[in-house]
C-alpha cells in the first residue's frame, strides 16, 4: 500500500456512532480520511455526507469497487454485518467492526474464520482497550506489581431513558442479539478478558426490569471463576439513573487497582496510592455518545497503521470473540440456573 499518504477509509453506516467516527478520523488526518459513506437509506446518507463534507456512495457495490478505499468502517446494526463482510472479503477491503462482530458468537466466529481463511485483516472497536489509564495497568500487571490476582469486581451502573429503547430494533434478539451485555457492558467485559485472562465458568441471572419497555435484559449479574484461579463478580446495567461511571477493581497479593473510565487508582500494599488519569466520561448516562473520540481514534489510527506495516492491529476479530462468548454463557446461565463453562474462542 501506499505510504505516502494518508489511508481512505469508507464508512459504512450512519446511526449514532457515525458522528464519532467521523470526529476521530479527522482527528487522525495524518494516518486516514474518510473517502466516504454509506448506508441503506439514500437521503440519509446524502444529508449525513453533506453535514460532513465527504462523497455519498451510491450502493455498497460502489465501496467495493472503489480502487480508493483502502479499508472500510462497519458501523451497522450486528444482523446486517454478515452480507456487507462477504462482498468485501471477495473485494479484498481490509475490514474494521464496530463492536460487536455480530450477535451470536457462532455467526461472529464465521466472520472471523472467514476473514482469516482469505488472509484479510479484521479489527474491531472495542476502545476501551486503548485508553492511556488501561495500558498503564497492562503494565502493571506484566509487571507483577500487583501479584497474583485474587479477585476481580466489575461494575457498569449506567442509565438509558426508554426513548433510547424506542428506536427500531434496539434492545431485541433480531437486531441486537441482546440488551446491556451485548451492546453496553461488552466493552468492560472485553477489558476484564484483557487484563485478568478467560473465564472458565459463570453463574448469571438476567432481567428486564419494569423501569424499560423491551425484549432483552436491562440487568445482569454473574458470579465468575477465572482460569487463574480468581473469582469475581459482574454487575451491568442500563437502570442506574442517572448514571454512572464503569468500574473494574484487581485484588491482588501486592497491590490493588481500580479502574474508572481512564483513571487508574494503584493502592500498593506498603505504598501509598498512585493516580493515572482523570474519570472522564463514557457514555453511561442519557446521551450515549457523550464520551471522547480519542478512544475510537487509536484505534482506526492502529488498524491503518497496521495494514501500512504488515502486523495484525491491536483488537482482533479473534480477540473480540472471548467477550461474545462470556456474554453468550452467562446468558444461557441466566436461563438455565446453571453453572455454564463459556466455549474457547482461540485457535
Amino acid at each position: 500500500m501506499n505510504r505516502s499518504r494518508p489511508m481512505n477509509v469508507a464508512l459504512v453506516g450512519t446511526g449514532m456512532v457515525a458522528d464519532m467516527h467521523v470526529n476521530a478520523i479527522s482527528g487522525a488526518a495524518d494516518t486516514v480520511r474518510l473517502k466516504g459513506v454509506f448506508s441503506r437509506t439514500p437521503e440519509r446518507v446524502q444529508a449525513f455526507a453533506d453535514r460532513h463534507g465527504t462523497k455519498a456512495y451510491s450502493s455498497f457495490d460502489a465501496i467495493a469497487e472503489d480502487p480508493d478505499v483502502d479499508f472500510v468502517i462497519l458501523a451497522t446494526p450486528p444482523n446486517a454485518r454478515a452480507v456487507y463482510v462477504d462482498r468485501l472479503i471477495k473485494a479484498r477491503k481490509p475490514i474494521l467492526l464496530e463492536k460487536p462482530i455480530e450477535r451470536y458468537t457462532t455467526r461472529a466466529a464465521a466472520i472471523v474464520s472467514a476473514c482469516k481463511a482469505a488472509d484479510l485483516p479484521l479489527g474491531v472497536l472495542l476502545q476501551y482497550r486503548m485508553r492511556p489509564a488501561v495500558q498503564t495497568l497492562s503494565t502493571h500487571i506484566g509487571n507483577g506489581d500487583l501479584g497474583r490476582i485474587a479477585t476481580v469486581d466489575v461494575r457498569v451502573p449506567w442509565w438509558r431513558d426508554q426513548s433510547y429503547y424506542d428506536a427500531p430494533g434496539r434492545g431485541t434478539y433480531e437486531q441486537d442479539g441482546g440488551g446491556v451485555l451485548i451492546t453496553q457492558a461488552i466493552h468492560m467485559i472485553d477489558l476484564m478478558l484483557h487484563l485478568c485472562g478467560p473465564v472458565t465458568g459463570v453463574q448469571a441471572i438476567t432481567a428486564t426490569s419494569f423501569l424499560h419497555r423491551m425484549e432483552a435484559e436491562d440487568f445482569a449479574a454473574a458470579v465468575l471463576i477465572f482460569e487463574s484461579g480468581a473469582v469475581g463478580a459482574l454487575m451491568s446495567s442500563t437502570t442506574h439513573y442517572p448514571g454512572g461511571t464503569e468500574e473494574i477493581t484487581l485484588n491482588g497479593t501486592k497491590a490493588s487497582a481500580t479502574l474508572s473510565a481512564n483513571q487508574l487508582v494503584l493502592t500498593p500494599r506498603d505504598h501509598a496510592p498512585m493516580i493515572h488519569g482523570a474519570i472522564a466520561g463514557s457514555g453511561g448516562g442519557a446521551d450515549p455518545m457523550a464520551f471522547s473520540s480519542d478512544w475510537h481514534r487509536a484505534v482506526i489510527t492502529d488498524f491503518a497503521e497496521a495494514l501500512q506495516q504488515g502486523r495484525p492491529p491491536a483488537i482482533t476479530g479473534r480477540s473480540a470473540l472471548a467477550a461474545q462468548s462470556l456474554i453468550d454463557a452467562i446468558v444461557k446461565s441466566s436461563r438455565t440456573g446453571e453453572r455454564i463453562v463459556p466455549e474457547r474462542t482461540d485457535d
